[in-house]
């Protein structure tokens, strides 16, 4: 299967609801929020409140990707707020496995997000316990980037570390993704594509995200 999630941040604030009803409609798999605190990433989204709002006219599934630093402390908070899915960084967790119990402790899917630099062998001893890992394929703050061709091989390594770990976490990749990229993400072994500049930076954002789920 492929999957695929609109990534709100590049979306037009102004009009969030109407970005959100065309979502709904769409053949969007999930709706991806990247929550950002300016400490851990050099820029600020939004928090609970807003993903609140989202969740009361959203129906499809909330892709929770917390950029903040020592996110437990919020973790329950943004279970309430509407979460299906919330991805913590590698980075930012001294005590993983306690985080990714807190998760599941609220019948949420975990997921763990890893930098560009960050390599995938970290992850062999949690995997087993994940339901999704996000792999960067930009440095996290800002939309636009520029896809670094690193990921590719990193795909490779996961693919390979699931199967070993005998893990049923899907591998979701977010950063520079175009058509072209996105059907080599999809060939490699990636489950689902985060897009954001590609969907709402296109002149039919509809039309974009169901030619991306028929790469």
């Amino acid at each position: 299967m492929k999957f695929v999630a609109p990534s709100i941040l590049a979306a037009d604030f102004n009009h969030l609801g109407d970005v959100i009803e065309m979502i709904n409609k769409s053949e969007a798999d999930m709706i991806h929020c990247d929550i950002m605190d300016g400490v851990f990433v050099p820029n600020i989204s939004f928090g609970m409140p807003i993903v609140q709002h989202i969740h009361q006219i959203a129906r499809k599934p909330l892709d929770l990707h917390l950029m903040i630093i020592d996110p437990d402390r919020y973790i329950d908070e943004f279970c309430k707020a509407g979460a299906s899915i919330i991805t913590v960084h590698y980075e930012a967790c001294t005590h993983l496995h306690r985080t990714i119990q807190q998760i599941k402790e609220h019948g949420i899917q975990a997921s763990v997000c890893l930098n560009p630099h960050t390599p995938v062998a970290l992850l062999t001893d949690i995997v087993e316990y994940l339901d999704m890992v996000l792999l960067m394929s930009v440095n996290p703050g800002f939309g636009g980037q520029k896809f670094i061709d690193n990921s590719y091989r990193k795909i490779g390594q996961l693919k390979d570390l699931i199967i070993q770990r005998n893990s049923k976490a899907l591998i979701e990749v977010d950063g520079g993704v175009n058509l072209q990229v996105g059907e080599k993400l999809y060939n490699e072994g990636t489950d689902i594509l985060v897009a954001g500049s590609l969907i709402f930076g296109s002149e039919n954002p509809l039309k974009t995200i169901a030619a991306i789920k028929r790469l």
